[in-house]
Formats: C-alpha cells, sequence, structure tokens
C-alpha cells in the first residue's frame, strides 16, 4: 500500500495546488455565509473526490490494473494519454498567461459567489474538485495508479482516501479564517489576488511536471 500511496501523493499536490477553487473558497469567506460556506466547500470538494475515486477504481478492479504484481498494458496506455494531455494543458496555460501588468478577469460565475448559500457551496466544491478538467486528469491517473499496484480493495480504499486528503490545500484559507478571524482578511485578499494573476502560470508548471511523471510511469509500466 505504501507504495501506491507515494505513487499517488505527487498528483494529489497537483490536484491541491489549484488556482480557481481556492480563489473561489477565498471568495466564499469573503461572503455573509462564510462560517457555514467555507465548510460547505470542502466538503462538496471531498465528495466530488471520493465519487470519482470510486468510479474509477470499480471500472480499474475488473479491468485487472495489474496483473499479477505487474501493471496492465491498458493502464499504462492510461497513464501515457493523461500525461500527453496535461503536457497539451500546460503548453495551453503558458501560452495564453497574461503579459506583465495585464488584468486578469475572474470567471463570470465567481461574481455571484456571495451569494451562496451552503448546498451551492458544497456543489461548487463538488464540481471543482471532480469535474474541473486538470483535476479529474490528475485523480484519474492517482485511482489508476493505486488499481495497478495490485493490493486488495480495501487498501485501494486506503490509499485513495489518504491521496483525497492530501489534495485539501484547498482548505488552508477555510483554517486560515477560523484561526484568524477578521485579521485574516488581508491576507486571503493577498492570496486571491496571486493566485489570480499567477494561475496560468501555476497550472502550467504544474501540468507539465505531473504530465512528465505520468508518462514516465507510462514507459517503466511497458518495460516492466
Amino acid at each position: 500500500m505504501g507504495a501506491a500511496i507515494g505513487q499517488a501523493l505527487p498528483l494529489a499536490v497537483g490536484v491541491a495546488l489549484s488556482p480557481i477553487p481556492i480563489i473561489a473558497v477565498v471568495l466564499m469567506l469573503m461572503s455573509a455565509r462564510a462560517r457555514l460556506n467555507g465548510p460547505g466547500f470542502v466538503l462538496g470538494w471531498l465528495v466530488g473526490l471520493a465519487a470519482l475515486g470510486a468510479i474509477v477504481l470499480a471500472v480499474a478492479g475488473p479491468a485487472s490494473a495489474s496483473d499479477e504484481g505487474r501493471p496492465a498494458t491498458w493502464a499504462s496506455v492510461l497513464k501515457l494519454v493523461l500525461g500527453l494531455l496535461l503536457i497539451g494543458v500546460a503548453v495551453r496555460q503558458w501560452r495564453g498567461r497574461p503579459k506583465p501588468g495585464q488584468d486578469v478577469e475572474a470567471p463570470k460565475w465567481m461574481g455571484s459567489i456571495e451569494r451562496f448559500n451552503p448546498p451551492r457551496a458544497a456543489g461548487a466544491g463538488a464540481v471543482l474538485s471532480g469535474l474541473n478538467p486538470k483535476n479529474t486528469l490528475l485523480t484519474v491517473g492517482a485511482a489508476t495508479g493505486i488499481a495497478q499496484s495490485g493490493i486488495g480493495a480495501a487498501d485501494q480504499a486506503v490509499a485513495y482516501a489518504v491521496f483525497a486528503v492530501a489534495t485539501l490545500g484547498v482548505a488552508a484559507p477555510v483554517v486560515i479564517y477560523f484561526a484568524l478571524g477578521e485579521r485574516s482578511r488581508q491576507i486571503l485578499t493577498g492570496l486571491r489576488d496571486w493566485m489570480g494573476q499567477h494561475n496560468a502560470a501555476i497550472m502550467a508548471v504544474l501540468c507539465l511536471v505531473i504530465g512528465a511523471k505520468l508518462i514516465g510511469d507510462a514507459i517503466s509500466g511497458f518495460t516492466a
């Protein structure tokens, strides 16, 4: 199980350092329902990851992602495809990054976040964790790697739970908010602005590094 967790943790870091979800949760913490919306978002985040992981593990297990302790060919092919897709995302993000001094516009849907109630906050967390394209690729890669390790179903569930908890970088603003109260506003505002300005560069670097890792894992699987 340790090897499976080790395979998944780098991908968890990629999910955790997601600028758009972090900006979204910061905006929720500046709303009138901050004390409910912030934790609601984190709960929804975990539910979204749990649902996607359960689907991948349920499919990968019966499909024999591991063949007598060796990675199944289809699982290595999937990792190769995911890695190439992430490299493509990295190139696109880097080419689309704002020029120095250029203002970055937030997605239009973020303008309504201040009016969110706890169920909508939880729904946003689930969507941004499980259906966000970059996070979906990373989560599928992590769950496939766990299934590919050949461990039992119970150990797979534990390994994936560790992965999910390790993605909780989005919970950092919530911790700051409850720890510092009103004093957190300046810190959170600065975090929101920095993440918004450097979103494309952060995404490009993360996708490039993790895409290269998945491609390397795939090559190792082909030659095992």
